[in-house]
């Protein structure tokens, strides 16, 4: 206990405080006036208030140590995924919530209603005393950016002709496709095929000669026996973002990406991820006792329907959800969160995206809405509680800075007034001095300060940064540091006097936001979606990096533990699934869109979304070669299992065949394969590398000798060939993973596992699915797993199956995931 006291020692400068609460000369200087007392006085009990929160975070880190260990000695002592055993003793007496569902309070009886529905905040949205714009017409196009039209212009399956429009809505209700029963999925014993329908198209997949006489398409589908547990979360979200960077007391960095909270053990390579969210997380606090928490999510959509935006409060050391808060009060999503600092963190105010933001303030433990009012019609970026008076909050946006007082459960507003001083366009961060004034950066690039307890300009730093100040942060020392557009990080005195600057490279991005780390380091998260840490002298080192545009490509390496990621961000990465290190990455001309390995390893095609496509050296990343092929996006690049040929799925209905030679160095075109009437989605080869079969966005499968480029129409010998992979979402091994009332374009990827026992995929609601192989039972059962708040537009086995990669589309994430 004592070493994991000392640990933390770092983090607060014990002695000196110490020191300052013995010192009675502080109070006693017959000077100083009565505000200055007071002043001091509140200082005194904040760093009194610090240590007290040390000794918490030290007892949360050991329960969690404990919990580690325990886990690990149970996984050694018996195979199979266990549970560490919950924490009776030792964490807080509140209602918690397992896996998003809230756990009543002793002597309550459970909700009959869905997670998260419970007594839905004790003020339901038709009581609001608020009057909103009636934004609700602009729920489905903005609560999120990949519903909607964006989803009619996805990249694959589904964005030519009638096949993306109206989606989703109202499919399960446009079931008269087929009379039979109304079934989807019809048997033929005597041909041995199965006919399913989708959006009224019917497709035929024949069965191997075996399976025809003991196939029965009302068996059964069994679960898969093994499970996925969330390893690794690659990248972090600070392009549009704003303070969701903090570093825990017990060591742990906690930022977000879709909807997962991570927490980063720097030191001991550790991630844990909080996943009760739904959705998209926009927004996160930090409760003073430093082990609460509360993050906020987009309003969203599943399969089932709509998702609210609403506020989750939890626990980091369980990761069990504590309170959900406004579900059916928010619209669209929720921009702001903070929770008060003088009051002990009893109250939690949240700024939501409707028309107005309305600003609230909660109880947040008794789940109660204490006033609302319309904010601004026009952004928020910021909102704080003053450190010393927790009636007092600051919110901030364009052209706007509030100062709002809570007073017998209303909120009154005080406008900041610029008066001699030009008003910016956008006022961008709020953050309070010792002595209690407020410190705003803006657009113009000014740091201007405003005296306590005013609304007036008290002290101006004009031209602090050249353009918009992204960011402000108080140390615990007193220097204020700020970041911006230019990249400086640069460092004030108490009296406002630059004490250094420093400029963070450019491949990071401008600085998104600043958290004050262990000692005197400082992390840093920019919009290029680095993570940072350094100190104020430079020499910044990136601790998670990842992709800042949507994410298509995604190739596993033959034989050793590493995967390539590619997007349109023109961006090619390698990364190793053990060290969760980036190994390279290599910027291209193009936006990438496929890729995929040559069986020795030795080199990688990625296709791009102009029908260029580039072989990389695996070791060196140099280019190889260059060729182009149409002028279309190239959906699937996969060299045949013997390395002799590449295939080359295009939007333009042609596949194209290369052959390769010199370990992947020498490509010479074949010719191309034509016959599809829509765009290629998937391919998959033959065992022996002499047959390709491919799917199309109007759903056909079509068979092809690669070698010369003929279409096989034979059944009698297509039926029976050995696949060396399943991505083809559409095959008689693989149908049972379409939902029943599914267009046709819900699931964008699939991959089968090395040794042929699972199947995975990746659907349009953020969801990775896990069945049993062959998963060739209508409506097979599989377990299902969130995280992406995006499309998942691939997923794949490592060659080992030790682990299973995702990628998102717009939620820019690669997640990895352990087989368990």
């Amino acid at each position: 206990m004592e070493d994991g006291f000392s640990s933390y020692s770092s983090l607060y400068d014990t002695s000196s405080l110490l020191q300052f609460c013995n010192d009675d000369s502080a109070s006693a200087a017959s000077s100083m006036d009565v505000t200055d007392r007071i002043a001091s006085l509140e200082q005194r009990v904040q760093m009194q208030e610090d240590e007290i929160q040390l000794l918490k975070s030290a007892l949360a880190d050991v329960v969690r140590r404990l919990n580690v260990s325990e886990e690990q000695q149970a996984m050694g002592s018996r195979r199979g995924p266990t549970k560490a055993r919950p924490m009776i003793a030792t964490l807080p007496l509140r209602p918690t919530v397992n896996n998003g569902n809230v756990l009543p309070k002793k002597g309550t009886l459970p909700s009959p209603s869905g997670p998260g529905s419970r007594k839905d905040t004790s003020t339901p949205a038709n009581k609001s005393t608020v009057r909103r714009t009636n934004s609700n017409e602009h729920v489905g196009t903005l609560t999120r950016k990949d519903s909607g039209e964006s989803k009619g212009n996805r990249t694959r399956a589904g964005s030519t002709g009638s096949n993306s429009s109206g989606k989703r809505s109202d499919s399960k209700q446009r079931d008269p496709v087929f009379n039979a029963g109304m079934r989807r999925v019809t048997h033929c014993k005597e041909e041995g095929y199965v006919r399913m329908y989708l959006k009224g198209r019917p497709i035929t997949m024949y069965m191997p000669k075996e399976q025809v006489d003991s196939y029965c398409l009302e068996a059964r589908a069994e679960l898969p026996s093994n499970k996925l547990k969330l390893d690794w979360v690659y990248g972090y979200r600070g392009r549009d973002c704003r303070s969701n960077l903090y570093l825990l007391p017990t060591g742990e960095t906690v930022y977000f990406l879709a909807s997962v909270v991570v927490l980063f053990n720097v030191d001991e390579q550790l991630q844990r991820h909080y996943t009760g969210h739904t959705d998209d997380i926009k927004c996160l606090a930090v409760h003073p006792d430093k082990i609460t928490i509360a993050t906020g999510q987009v309003a969203g959509t599943s399969s089932d329907g709509k998702l609210a935006p609403h506020v989750r409060v939890w626990d980091s050391v369980s990761l069990n959800t504590l309170h959900v808060l406004g579900s059916g009060f928010f619209d669209r999503a929720l921009v702001c969160l903070a929770f008060s600092k003088s009051n002990g963190g009893n109250t939690l105010c949240v700024v939501d995206d409707s028309n107005d933001h309305v600003l609230s303030v909660w109880d947040w433990q008794r789940e109660d809405r204490l006033a609302e009012v319309k904010c601004s019609n026009e952004s928020v970026f910021a909102a704080d509680f003053h450190p010393t008076d927790s009636n007092i909050i600051v919110t901030c946006g364009k052209s706007h800075l509030y100062f709002w007082s809570l007073e017998k459960g209303t909120l009154v507003k005080k406008q900041g007034l610029f008066e001699k001083q030009e008003k910016p366009k956008f006022v961008l961060c709020v953050t309070f001095a010792e002595n209690g004034d407020a410190i705003t950066g803006d657009s113009s690039g000014n740091i201007l300060v405003w005296g306590k307890g005013t609304n007036r300009i008290s002290h101006v730093i004009p031209g602090a940064h050249e353009g918009s100040i992204f960011t402000l942060c108080m140390l615990r020392n007193g220097t204020l540091v700020s970041g911006g557009k230019d990249r400086r990080l640069v460092s004030w005195d108490s009296g406002y006097q630059q004490i250094q600057t420093v400029e963070v490279p450019e491949l990071f991005g401008p600085i998104r936001t600043i958290a004050e780390g262990r000692g005197e380091t400082v992390l840093i998260g920019t919009t290029k979606h680095f993570v940072l840490q350094g100190s104020l002298d430079g020499d910044f080192i990136p601790i998670t990096q990842g992709h800042t545009d949507e994410l298509w490509g995604l190739a596993v390496h033959p034989w050793k533990p590493q995967f390539l990621t590619c997007g349109f961000d023109r961006q090619v990465c390698l990364w190793d699934s053990s060290s969760h290190q980036l190994i390279w990455t290599k910027s291209m001309e193009d936006s990438a869109q496929s890729a995929g390995f040559h069986p020795s390893g030795a080199v990688v095609a990625i296709g791009t979304q102009t029908g260029r496509w580039l072989v990389l050296d695996t070791d060196s990343k140099d280019l190889v070669t260059v060729h182009t092929d149409g002028n279309e996006q190239l959906s699937v690049m996969s060299f045949g299992p013997d390395g002799n040929f590449l295939a080359i799925g295009s939007h333009d209905n042609y596949i194209y065949i290369y052959a390769v030679a010199e370990n992947g160095r020498k490509y010479s075109r074949v010719g191309k394969c034509s016959g599809h009437s829509s765009f290629i989605t998937h391919l998959d080869w033959s065992v022996d590398s002499q047959y390709l079969v491919s799917n199309s966005g109007d759903y056909e499968i079509l068979y092809w000798i690669p070698s010369v480029c003929k279409q096989v129409v034979s059944v009698e010998t297509t039926r029976d060939i050995e696949w060396a992979t399943y991505t083809c979402t559409l095959s008689f091994h693989v149908f049972g993973l379409w939902p029943d009332g599914s267009d046709g374009t819900d699931i964008n990827a699939a991959c089968r596992s090395n040794d042929k026992s699972l199947l995975v995929t990746g659907d349009d609601f953020g969801k990775v699915h896990l069945f049993s192989h062959p998963c060739s039972q209508f409506r097979a059962p599989s377990h299902v797993y969130g995280g992406h708040s995006s499309h998942v537009t691939n997923v794949s086995f490592l060659y080992d199956d030790s682990y299973l990669v995702s990628t998102g589309g717009k939620d820019m994430s690669v997640m990895q995931w352990r087989i368990v």
